[in-house]
């Protein structure tokens, strides 16, 4: 199920991706991902909670960037961090 929240609203248009082909983080750390997302706020590439790592939730916690969306082929689902919903 799907909700609407005041942080989508304040989306523009998807930033480019930082790094198309994979994790940001683990791509500089030697890491492995499971499944990517990208942060709505600034384009970050970053790795799910899946993940060893879980540095797309990370980023929420040091940037306070709300939105995500799926960053794996065919999927278009975004995450709200704040609203812990899908949006």
């Amino acid at each position: 199920m799907t909700t609407t929240c005041e942080h989508v609203a304040e989306l523009g248009p998807d930033p480019a991706p930082s790094t198309p082909e994979g994790c940001e983080d683990c791509l500089s750390t030697g890491g492995r991902w499971v499944h990517l997302r990208l942060c709505l706020g600034c384009g970050k590439v970053a790795c799910c909670d899946s993940s060893p790592a879980k540095h797309a939730s990370k980023h929420f916690a040091d940037e306070g960037h709300p939105v995500i969306r799926s960053f794996e082929p065919g999927e278009n689902w975004r995450w709200c961090f704040v609203d812990d919903a899908v949006v």
